[in-house]
């Protein structure tokens, strides 16, 4: 796509993508889910270069919900698996190409080793100023809510916010996504028509395409479907048309 197509097509500042089918790619081909989600991976490094290219600025992707743990053990630890192959692959080219990676989610249940990689990762490119990565790993919309609560609630008590002065911007302030504008677009994969506890609170007026595609062959060609059906919608935040 030529950077007057992309133009012409009013990018989303912020897209955000809920990946689904993995397993139903895999169960499809008769092949072990396991490699279901290295096909998964495969996607991911595509999308991202795919929304680097397009001049998207801030990504989103959900990667394994704090629900996700009540899967097969097996399921789990191949997926811890591929999250440090994803890094020690993906970091350096990822660093080069000027993205700023970050994480959201909580870091109960995360082994120390993983921790380890999600700081190194987000120290290394915090400079970086071209694509604004987020990968949510461990998350939960509903938790992220009650976390910020909690904080809040700990700063009235210490008298430093007065509960009339807690106002919508304040609660966003306190998410893991503080300093993250809320995603124009959210794209859930697989046919799937349903938010699974995935940005609740950011995604209050966001436009959401649902795609039958599995998510392994979620490619350059799908975002931009997905983005051009957006471009086309009248976004009308409660009033009469974008502009209000």
């Amino acid at each position: 796509m030529t950077s007057g197509a992309a133009e012409a097509m009013r990018l989303p500042r912020h897209v955000a993508i809920i990946m689904d089918g993995n397993r139903r790619w895999a169960r499809a081909r008769l092949l072990p889910r396991v490699l279901g989600h290295h096909a998964g991976m495969r996607a991911v490094r595509n999308v991202v270069t795919a929304a680097n290219d397009l001049g998207i600025a801030y990504l989103t992707l959900y990667s394994f919900s704090s629900e996700n743990w009540q899967r097969d053990a097996h399921e789990v630890s191949d997926l811890m698996g591929l999250l440090r192959r994803f890094i020690r692959e993906n970091l350096s080219e990822m660093h080069s190409k000027n993205v700023r990676l970050r994480f959201i989610g909580g870091r109960d249940r995360v082994s120390p080793d993983i921790l380890k990689m999600l700081d190194e990762s987000r120290v290394l490119t915090q400079n970086n100023t071209g694509l604004n990565l987020t990968i949510a790993f461990n998350y939960g919309g509903q938790d992220e809510i009650v976390d910020a609560v909690r904080a809040i609630a700990r700063e009235a008590q210490a008298g430093k916010i007065q509960p009339d002065d807690i106002d919508r911007g304040v609660i966003s302030g306190y998410l893991h996504t503080a300093g993250v504008p809320d995603p124009d677009l959210v794209i859930r994969t697989s046919g799937e028509q349903r938010l699974s506890n995935f940005l609740i609170w950011q995604s209050a007026y966001a436009e959401f395409v649902f795609t039958d595609v599995l998510w392994p062959e979620f490619d350059k060609r799908a975002l931009v479907s997905a983005i051009d059906e957006f471009s086309r919608r009248d976004r009308r935040y409660g009033g009469t048309g974008e502009a209000a």
